[in-house]
């Protein structure tokens, strides 16, 4: 099919929408530990019950050692740090701010290729990189007194959303080496569907890792009284359940999916839409006013996102 890794990182923008939505909500509601270790004990079930259907095995048969190892790296990063950081971010500066520093998540995961696997990083790279800052500077940013700026959102959110980003853009780079060793440990008789859905079994393995390291987090706080509380809400359920969905399930896994039929500058670009696509949502039904200044550093941003990967 025509433009199909393209089509499938649009689908991902608009799924990662949804999810920041979701994450929200469900965190408000319930607390963003549990609301953690719920969405990745439930995105577990659906894709071992995707991989039983597709590959007559309800987890990733063959995943060896080395991609265990990888994958499991990436879960702890990307998830147990990037998202700890990413759902308390929503909490305190709301998920269209908490979308916007997810966009340093590309230059994260270039520095990290750089950094860990020896990829090229060209001054084009640079550039990009201080455009996309310039852009999350622009939202962020009031001027005080005289010539000096002031941040127009708490710090501890604006600090969570770097991390988030940082481990979102670390957790990418861990789970492509992790998926280059699963790839190499099919064996040449493997039906061919195994390779179509290793991107899905490998966000298995990570929400497997995720869920225990949320689970060994929440039990060390003492928060295990508040994952049964969580349990017994259904409306907080009902958003993890949305927010599996959009996320683990489906956003995730496409992602990986979707810079394997398209050139990965163009997918990663289209899938770095979701700032743009929350601005509307966030402004009809949270009644959260846009400035003019917020719209011009988004803009910005995406200039800087998309300079990234396509020069």
């Amino acid at each position: 099919m025509p433009h199909l890794g393209e089509l499938i990182s649009l689908v991902v923008a608009v799924s990662w929408t949804f999810s920041a939505w979701f994450a929200d909500k469900a965190s408000r509601r319930i607390g963003s530990m549990v609301t953690n270790v719920i969405r990745l004990a439930m995105a577990t079930i659906f894709l071992g019950l995707l991989l039983w259907i597709t590959v007559g095995r309800p987890y990733p048969v063959y995943a060896d050692g080395k991609a265990w190892l990888w994958l499991a790296l990436s879960a702890l990063v990307g998830y147990v740090f990037g998202d700890y950081c990413l759902f308390n971010c929503y909490l305190s500066i709301g998920p269209r701010f908490g979308q916007l520093l997810m966009t340093l998540a590309p230059p994260s995961a270039a520095i990290a290729g750089w950094f860990l696997l020896g990829e090229s990083l060209s001054w084009k790279s640079w550039i990009a990189m201080l455009v996309t800052l310039s852009g999350i500077a622009i939202s962020i940013l009031n001027k005080g007194e005289g010539h000096h700026f002031k941040l127009s959102l708490p710090a501890k959110g604006i600090l969570l959303g770097i991390g988030a980003g940082i481990g979102q853009g670390v957790g990418l780079v861990l789970s492509k080496v992790g998926m280059d060793y699963y790839a190499a440990a099919l064996p040449a008789d493997a039906p061919k569907v195994a390779g179509d859905m290793l991107p899905f079994a490998s966000t298995m393995i990570r929400a497997i890792i995720g869920g225990i390291g949320f689970f060994i987090l929440l039990s060390l706080g003492k928060g295990l009284g508040n994952l049964k509380a969580g349990l017994q809400d259904r409306k907080g359920l009902k958003y993890a359940a949305l927010l599996t969905v959009f996320g683990p399930a489906l956003g995730v896994s496409l992602s990986l999916m979707a810079v394997r039929y398209a050139e990965a500058g163009i997918a990663s670009t289209l899938m770095a839409l979701t700032p743009v696509l929350i601005i509307l949502p966030d402004t009809l039904i949270n009644k959260h006013p846009v400035k003019a200044k917020e719209i011009l550093g988004v803009t910005v941003t995406m200039i800087g996102v998309a300079m990234f990967f396509l020069l």
